[in-house]
């Protein structure tokens, strides 16, 4: 690699890497979700539609300003830009915005642009903390999931067998029993319900009543106790990653702190004695 070049890379790199470069693109992103906003106003966009498109397209361009200087602080190895996810992400949002907003395409180019909204996501790191927590959940959720599904089902089946002749409109079949059921667990006037059950089953309550504690307080616990598990995880790789290995170059400069601070004490005690 040539001097002019490494010194281009070190340069690119220091930008992207500064807190103002950031804070810059996470006010475009703020504008461009105000201009995305303000387009829903057919008012606004007949007095100021022009400016709107222009302010679209300007962003557009410094977002991909954006990821050719990334590219650049990457170079040679431009590849290492695509190994983040982010930046994959933020790279199909540029293409998905390039998509002209004419003709067929229109309604998907409009779409398009909201995409760029979510990059405020992929820009502010703890929300990329939040989403890849959510992300690594996953496969705990799936066996939440599972148990709650099979409280459900088994719910659902009970529900329909004591319920469906005096309320068909709440348990006329299992996939109607299935959707009140859902609405109990939300909470969304469950008590309506319940009532109604009492009248042909007066111990009906205490269906009500454990389906809530076993589905809200229980279940849902669960599924917070999941991501609370795995942000802690999230965190300490975190910390992890931004501390990294000791450098050689960082031991040097300890040893030369050091040095120099042994130089001043022994100065100090030539002078007393």
């Amino acid at each position: 690699m040539s001097p002019e070049l490494k010194t281009m890379k070190d340069r690119m790199h220091q930008i992207v890497s500064a807190p103002w470069f950031e804070r810059m693109i996470i006010a475009f992103i703020l504008i461009n979700g105000v201009i995305l906003g303000m387009e829903t106003s057919p008012a606004l966009v007949a007095h100021y539609g022009g400016l709107m498109q222009w302010g679209n397209h300007l962003i557009l361009g410094i977002f991909i300003l954006e990821a050719l200087l990334k590219m650049i602080a990457l170079a040679p190895q431009v590849d290492r830009y695509f190994r983040d996810g982010w930046n994959v992400f933020d790279f199909s949002v540029i293409v998905f915005s390039l998509i002209p907003a004419t003709g067929d395409f229109a309604m998907i180019a409009r779409l398009a642009r909201l995409l760029r909204v979510l990059r405020l996501v992929s820009t502010i790191p703890e929300l990329r903390l939040i989403v890849s927590t959510l992300v690594r959940s996953i496969p705990s959720m799936i066996h939440v999931m599972t148990l709650m599904s099979v409280i459900f089902y088994i719910y659902a089946i009970i529900g329909y067998q004591l319920f469906h002749e005096h309320d068909p409109t709440h348990w006329r079949s299992l996939g109607i029993s299935l959707l009140t059921l859902f609405r109990v667990v939300t909470l969304e006037d469950w008590t309506d319900v319940m009532y109604t059950a009492m009248d042909f089953h007066p111990m009906s309550w205490l269906y009500f009543v454990s389906f809530v504690i076993l589905g809200t307080f229980v279940v849902i616990n669960l599924f917070i106790a999941v991501v609370i598990n795995n942000l802690d995880e999230a965190k300490a790789e975190r910390l992890a990653e931004l501390q990294g290995p000791v450098t050689q170059k960082e031991i040097l400069k300890d040893l030369r702190e050091t040095q120099k601070a042994l130089n001043r004490l022994e100065e100090r005690l030539e002078r007393t004695s």
